[in-house]
C-alpha cells in the first residue's frame, strides 16, 4: 500500500487517528496498524478509548467519524417513522387491562397509544407529555377514554412539549404503576437505555424504578444505537414492543435478561 511508518505516543498517536478520521471520514485498523507501527490490537485499543470519549464511532474493521444527533421537537418526531410508531401504539395498548394504574411519557411513539384505548375501562394515566394529556383530554369529552388523567408537573420544556426535572421526579415518589410505556433515544446491549438529554434520563429512570412492567417502545431506528445520557441497563426494562423483530444476535441476550420482544412478527 506505500504506507509510511511513524511511532508515536499512546495520546499522540490517538490525535493522529483523529486528524486522519477528519480528513478522510473512514479509517481501517489495518491501515492504521501500518502507519503508526504498532499491533492491531494497539489500534483497536485507541479506537476503544476514542469512541468512549464520543469521537468516533467503531464500525467493523475500523471507525466512522462521530454523528453529533440532537433530539428533534416534538412536532417532527411525530412524523418521523409515523407509520411505525402507529403499529407500537397499537401492540402497546393490547398490553394494557381494565383498571390498570399507567404511565404515557412524553415521546411521539407512547402518544400513539392512545387512539386505541376505547375498549379500556377504568384506568388511571399519568402523563408528562403535554400533546399527550391534551389528546387524553379530547378523546374523553368524546367518550373515546375512560378513566383518570394525572398530568405530572414539573419544569416545561417547551421545545418538546413535556415536563422533567426535580419537580416532577419528586411528584413520582407518591405514585406506583402496573405498567408504564416509555420511549429512549437509544438502545443498546452494552450501554442500555440512552437519551439526549440528562433531564429526561433522570426522570424516565425515575418512571422505570416506579413501576411493576417497564416496557419500552422503541421503532427500529433506536436499536444498537446509543446517545448521550445513560437512563438504566437494558436488564432493568421488562418487554420492548417495536414494528420490526430483535436483530438476530440480540435474541441470547434478551432470553438471557428474560426481557419479551414484542413486534408484529412475534410467535
Amino acid at each position: 500500500m506505500g504506507v509510511s511508518r511513524v511511532s508515536l505516543a499512546g495520546e499522540e498517536r490517538k490525535r493522529s487517528i483523529m486528524t486522519l478520521l477528519n480528513e478522510k471520514g473512514k479509517v481501517n485498523v489495518s491501515e492504521l496498524s501500518q502507519i503508526f507501527d504498532v499491533s492491531t490490537e494497539t489500534i483497536r485499543r485507541d479506537l476503544d478509548e476514542l469512541e468512549k470519549d464520543n469521537k468516533l464511532k467503531k464500525v467493523y474493521g475500523g471507525a466512522v467519524k462521530f454523528k453529533v444527533e440532537v433530539e428533534p421537537p416534538h412536532y417532527e418526531r411525530e412524523f418521523i417513522h409515523a407509520e411505525a410508531k402507529r403499529v407500537i401504539g397499537a401492540l402497546a395498548a393490547e398490553l394494557i387491562e381494565d383498571n390498570d394504574v399507567i404511565i404515557i411519557d412524553e415521546g411521539s411513539t407512547a402518544l400513539q397509544i392512545i387512539q386505541f384505548l376505547e375498549s379500556k375501562r377504568n384506568l388511571t394515566i399519568l402523563t408528562s407529555s403535554i400533546p399527550s394529556l391534551i389528546s387524553l383530554i379530547d378523546h374523553q369529552k368524546r367518550g373515546l377514554y375512560d378513566g383518570k388523567i394525572i398530568f405530572i408537573g414539573g419544569e416545561v420544556n417547551a421545545r418538546h412539549l413535556r415536563v422533567s426535572g426535580p419537580i416532577a421526579e419528586k411528584i413520582m415518589e407518591d405514585f406506583y404503576v402496573n405498567k408504564s410505556f416509555l420511549s429512549v433515544d437509544g438502545i443498546s446491549l452494552e450501554n442500555g437505555l440512552t437519551s439526549y438529554d440528562l433531564d429526561r434520563a433522570l426522570f424516565t429512570r425515575k418512571l422505570i424504578r416506579s413501576s411493576e412492567t417497564a416496557i419500552l417502545l422503541a421503532d427500529s431506528s433506536k436499536i444498537a444505537k446509543r446517545t448521550v445520557a445513560k437512563i438504566m441497563d437494558l436488564p432493568d426494562i421488562h418487554m420492548i414492543v417495536s414494528e420490526e423483530g430483535p436483530p438476530s444476535g440480540w435474541i441470547p441476550s434478551l432470553k438471557e435478561m428474560q426481557i419479551r420482544w414484542i413486534s408484529p412478527v412475534s410467535e
